[in-house]
């Protein structure tokens, strides 16, 4: 049998990421292609009661690195426990989440294991013995294909919301080992972390993506996306322009210097559809913009365009959703 396939899955408070399914998914792909087995890799504190969930998704193998020092994601702290796991198993392919936390795993690991890197790709497959990955370039316009020497251990990140979850098999079971864990010491140069306790879902993974832009007008405004987005149980976006401002941390923006997402829906409020905002969410499955100026670019990428000023627009919109949501239990 061929070198196994390897995926790094994503915990966030204490649960799994649904990414971590997708790149599950498409590991599980490739190792049938190869005729060999799937490992996943964790890391974090604990999470050993996670495997369950993990190894229904067509994992064989699962090795857990659990201390109570790998709680939250810290280069200093992950990246060589993650490193000397990736050594243990010696796979042909590491496949990564391309969230924030993963990309910038992805980046560490493929320098200290001096390994060939695709960032944010889309797909992965193997033709001839040979892996191939594809990615955006030019603000998604078109596709290049990367691919690797026989022989050489790609690491791949891949952007969520593009692969497609296997269904789950009810009774499966993986082989799972815990690592002793060697954190390194000084445990990280950290002295603060901010958490995001809001309970939504992050930009990169979610589902549905509620942005605001200039046409919010102020920062307090804002508390009418954050409500329809309670309602929806999506997350918060905001365009450039409106992080420029100050109204949203620049954690929310979404565009070509901010974060690139993939949701099913992107409701666009007040955005007028700059061609850096579109670089960064024109993948997405369903875009509705709203919008008083019936010229604006937006109207041009949306599925579903509403040219209605916003401010009487999104209090009936999130009433009458939330009427939708109570009647069909």
């Amino acid at each position: 049998m061929s070198k196994c396939v390897c995926i790094i899955g994503e915990i966030r408070g204490g649960k799994l990421l649904r990414s971590s399914f997708e790149v599950a998914s498409a590991g599980r792909t490739i190792a049938d292609s190869l005729g060999s087995s799937l490992c996943a890799l964790f890391a974090g504190s604990g999470i050993s009661g996670l495997t369950a969930e993990m190894e229904r998704y067509g994992v064989d193998r699962i090795i857990v690195a659990d201390d109570p020092a790998l709680e939250h994601y810290l280069p200093e702290t992950h990246v060589p426990v993650l490193a000397d796991a990736i050594r243990r198993c010696d796979p042909a392919l590491v496949i990564l989440p391309a969230t924030v936390d993963g990309k910038d795993l992805a980046a560490r690991l493929a320098a200290r294991l001096d390994a060939g890197l695709a960032q944010d790709c889309t797909r992965i497959v193997l033709e001839d013995g040979t892996f191939r990955a594809q990615r955006p370039i030019f603000a998604g316009k078109c596709y290049s294909w990367l691919e690797w020497a026989p022989g050489e251990m790609p690491l791949v990140s891949v952007r969520p919301n593009v692969t497609d979850c296997l269904a789950p098999a009810d009774g499966r079971r993986a082989e799972v080992e815990s690592i002793p864990v060697a954190v390194p010491v000084p445990r990280s140069r950290v002295k603060e972390v901010e958490l995001d306790v809001s309970g939504r879902a992050g930009l990169t993974e979610a589902d549905i993506i509620v942005s605001g832009g200039r046409g919010m007008k102020e920062a307090a405004n804002f508390g009418m996306l954050e409500e329809l987005a309670d309602v929806l149980g999506a997350a918060v976006g905001a365009s450039r322009a409106a992080v420029d401002s100050g109204w949203r941390p620049h954690a929310d923006q979404v565009g070509q210097t901010g974060k690139v997402v993939n949701p099913g829906l992107y409701i666009a409020v007040g955005i007028s559809g700059a061609i850096q905002h579109l670089a960064g969410m024109g993948s997405s499955r369903y875009i509705v913009a709203v919008n008083k100026d019936p010229d604006a670019p937006i109207f041009g990428k949306a599925d579903y365009g509403v040219v209605e000023d916003l401010f009487q627009f999104l209090p009936a919109f999130t009433e009458e959703i939330r009427k939708l949501k109570s009647t069909c239990g």
